[in-house]
């Protein structure tokens, strides 16, 4: 599953350098990181009105755009999927509650 993440953060990067008028990706990087913000904002807003309507392939589908557009957003910033991985796992194993705690210290 993570080759999926790490093809599409391949095809991300390769789009930096493509001409917005060819490409989605590369005209979201062009108009910038508040068009990014919105289109994952849009996205979420999405996958919370899939999941309170309760249509399981609805939720599915919003929440591969939302995950794709953030994918967007690490590649735009610099970052890559394994940055986030790497977070997930360093808290695998850690408790919700332990975890927020060292946040806030």
């Amino acid at each position: 599953m993570n080759n999926t993440l790490m093809q599409l953060a391949q095809v991300l990067e390769q789009r930096k350098e493509q001409s917005g008028d060819k490409s989605y990706v590369a005209s979201l990087y062009e108009k910038g990181l508040n068009s990014i913000l919105k289109k994952i904002g849009e996205e979420a807003a999405e996958v919370i009105i899939a999941a309170k309507d309760g249509d399981a392939e609805q939720i599915i589908y919003e929440t591969a755009d939302l995950w794709f557009h953030c994918m967007v957003l690490l590649a735009q910033q610099g970052l890559n999927p394994n940055d986030v991985l790497n977070e997930l796992h360093r808290r695998f194993g850690l408790s919700g509650l332990d975890e927020k705690a060292q946040r806030e210290q």
